[in-house]
Formats: C-alpha cells, structure tokens, sequence
C-alpha cells in the first residue's frame, strides 16, 4: 500500500517534469530600424521568463546589414544574417526583406509584434520536434562541439553561437539617442551541411564576448525551411 500512495503521489510530478517543447525564434532585426526597438524587447521578455507555458523559446536575433548605410551602422550585424533572411524569402515566398522579421521555427513568419511572436510560438510548438544533443567544450582559441542528431533525420545542421545581455547607445540614424537592449543576439551562424551521426564543430570566440552569457543553438533545417529538430547548450566557463 505504501509503494502503490507513493507512486501516486509522485505520479502529477514526473508528468510535470515532461520538458516542454523548445521552440526557435529568430529575429531579423537592425539597430538602424525605428520599429525594431519594440519587438526586441518583446523577443527578450519572452525568453527570459522561460518562453510560453507550453513552449521553451530559444531567442536568436540575426542583425540584417542593409540598414548600415542610412546613418548607423549596426555592431551586430553581418551580410551572413541577411544572406539567411533572403534565403527564408525565397523558401516562404513573403513579402521580400524588411525589419522586425519573426520566423518560428523556420516556418510561421511575420511581422515581429508582442501578439504575434506569442502566436507565432503557440503555433509552432503544436509540431513536434527532434531533440538534439549538444556538447560543448572549451578549446584554444574558442571552442568545441559536439552534436548528436537522432536517427532519421534529414537536412542540414546550423550551429549558433549568442550572446545575451548586449545593448548599444546609438549615436545617429532613426534611434539616435536611444540606448538598445536586445535579446539573445547571434554572434556566429555556421552550417555543418547534412545532418549525420554526429557532427564535430569549432567555433571561435572574439575578445570582449562574455562567456557567462553565451549559448551555442543547434538545428537541423529541412530544405524547405523548417526546423525539424533543436538543441541548446551553454559555453563552460573558462579561458578561451
């Protein structure tokens, strides 16, 4: 009797230790843009409260760098993220580039507002997702990982690296004079290409990033856009 009241007890317990989905919001964005400020701020709260009840979200601002050359140039932004967003273009046939761009695990896209990234990672998390197993280890001069895909996935393998806690004051262009905060903001984007066994990737690590704020993301991406399986690590600490 008494094993039989302890596994009922237990039984709410372990059906809440069930980890939740993990959704991937990212976020073209630019500190040059007057509408990016607010959806930022939207994507941060979201993932520093641990997402949506039933969804983990896994912030990643890419700095589109379209935007350089009317006034700021953005410090975070790189011709890779805008390469990914035209790809996106292309694979969701939208409305072309613009900023705040949401796209949820690569295929709910819009317009990036409070409403619809909630939406968005509602819808998204009703589709279910590959798990990957991500390791990561430091190594002279940055560091080493290691992802496990599970058995029968296809697409190719992107590997992450971000930096919370990142904000700029911004000196000229439509936010000149505001100070910017963001969410996660990706620092490195490397595609692996087709997803194996196991996949080993070095990523460096520049002067000036914080290691305690640094996540490595990795996902496996179908060729149509669509993330069919996520993993997170964090960055031990240590020297790099």
């Amino acid at each position: 009797m008494r094993s039989l009241l302890a596994l009922a007890m237990l039984g709410p317990a372990l059906a809440t230790a069930e980890p939740r989905p993990q959704v991937l919001v990212e976020l073209f964005t630019s500190e040059g843009c007057s509408s990016c400020p607010p959806a930022d701020a939207a994507l941060a709260a979201l993932a520093r409260k641990g997402g949506l009840e039933g969804a983990e979200v896994v912030a990643l601002e890419l700095h589109v760098d379209y935007w350089n050359d009317l006034g700021w140039v953005d410090p975070f932004s790189a011709p890779e993220f805008t390469a990914r967003q035209e790809d996106y273009a292309r694979a969701l046939r939208g409305d072309g580039l613009y900023t705040p761009q949401m796209v949820v695990d690569g295929w709910v896209s819009g317009v990036a507002t409070q409403s619809a990234l909630r939406r968005g990672v509602e819808k998204a998390a009703g589709r279910a997702k590959a798990r990957l197993e991500v390791l990561v280890t430091s190594a002279r001069p940055g560091l080493d990982v290691v992802v496990r895909p599970s058995p029968g996935l296809a697409g190719r393998l992107v590997v992450a690296l971000s930096e919370d806690r990142l904000s700029s004051k911004v000196e000229r262009g439509e936010n000149r004079g505001l100070t910017l905060a963001h969410a996660p903001v990706a620092r490195l984007l490397v595609d692996d290409g087709p997803v194996s066994a196991e996949h080993h990737v070095r990523l460096g690590l520049a002067p000036g990033w914080k290691r305690d704020q640094l996540r490595v993301v990795a996902f496996v991406q179908e060729q149509g856009g669509r993330i069919v399986a996520l993993g997170t690590a964090p960055v031990p600490p240590g020297r790099s």
